[in-house]
């Protein structure tokens, strides 16, 4: 199995916990939502920022993420 491989396994898994997880902190607190410096995903999200403004990943729309 190649790294490609499973990167294609991986990656609709990855992005459906991730739609979960967020989905389930925006119903725990409707009103806001924020991330917390504390959070592991503000870090995540931080390192994602600095890796685009680097030119070394591209984002996806949200039409391409999420099929919508």
């Amino acid at each position: 199995m190649t790294a490609e491989d499973i990167s294609k396994i991986l990656e609709p898994l990855i992005r459906r916990v991730v739609r979960e997880e967020l989905g389930r902190i925006t119903q725990t607190h409707p009103d806001r939502f924020y991330l917390n410096p504390d959070m592991p995903i503000y870090n995540d999200m931080k390192n994602l920022k600095k890796r685009k403004s680097q030119g070394k990943i591209k984002l996806h729309s949200h039409e391409e993420v999420w099929g919508e």
